[in-house]
């Protein structure tokens, strides 16, 4: 016969106190709070219809396709219907706020910081040794080898050497900025002399440099991204209180005896 558990919310509590999550708590309570008090003073509303079409979003991201699936799902996080309902409508509230704050910047923000928003389609191997990278570099250069030979010989992971080294498109500001400052100097397709870098030493085969577009998707990207920015400064202007100032007074009254014992 199995025991039964019986977990308190002081329990929960204290080991999110123990687990060091109370930092990450107090922000997102906050980030909340703004996005709530903010969205009231500049009148946001929230349509029925806006607040079931974010409740079916959630519900097909987390693949509950069925009534008992979405039950099952809510007893899992302990979340009521009214629950359930509160967080739909901070999505909805923080996407229309960010709307409200920031479409009207995003192209000016685009064009600003352009150079961002180049991509890079690159293959890359990193090697221990400076010296073995130079010999394959130059090797490259005369057609001895090819990259998808060297990718296959040193990259130990098995997804990535079978890709070839292969990394997709990346922005400037995916590469450390040595590293971006090649290749986004290069003229395609280029084999870059070998950059080092803590790691070693970076072999990288630079495909094609992709021009920035401000389609649909970089423009919800920025718009994300301005909006995160903004919440942060939001909650760095704030002074916020919690319930654990005493503890936290008392912790340092307990470390000072200590320190006076030893």
């Amino acid at each position: 016969m199995s025991q039964v558990l019986k977990i308190s919310l002081e329990d929960i509590l204290h080991q999110v106190k123990i687990s060091c999550q109370i930092p990450t708590l107090v922000e997102a309570i906050a980030t909340r709070k703004i996005i709530t008090e903010t969205a009231s003073k500049v009148d946001i509303k929230v349509a029925p219809e806006e607040l079931q079409q974010v409740a079916d979003n959630i519900r097909l991201t987390n693949r509950l396709l069925k009534a008992e699936d979405t039950w099952t799902w809510l007893n899992k996080y302990h979340l009521s219907v009214d629950d359930f309902e509160e967080l739909a409508h901070i999505n909805v509230l923080s996407n229309k706020l960010a709307s409200h704050l920031f479409t009207e910047k995003v192209e000016p923000f685009f064009y600003e910081h352009k150079l961002n928003y180049f991509g890079a389609v690159t293959y890359e191997v990193i090697l221990d040794d400076e010296d073995v990278a130079l010999e394959l570099f130059y090797a490259l250069q005369e057609g001895e080898i090819s990259f998808q030979e060297i990718a296959r010989q040193y990259i130990k992971e098995p997804e990535l050497r079978r890709a070839g080294g292969y990394q997709g498109i990346k922005r400037r500001a995916d590469f450390r900025p040595e590293v971006a400052a090649a290749i986004f100097a290069a003229t395609p397709p280029q084999i870059l002399k070998p950059i080092i870098i803590p790691k070693g030493a970076y072999l990288i085969w630079v495909e094609e440099i992709i021009q920035p577009k401000l389609d649909e998707q970089l423009r919800a990207q920025i718009l994300r991204d301005l909006f995160a920015a903004w919440l942060k400064q939001q909650i760095a202007k704030l002074e916020i209180v919690t319930q654990f100032e005493n503890d936290n007074a008392q912790n340092e009254a307990t470390l000072s005896k200590f320190a006076a014992v030893k």
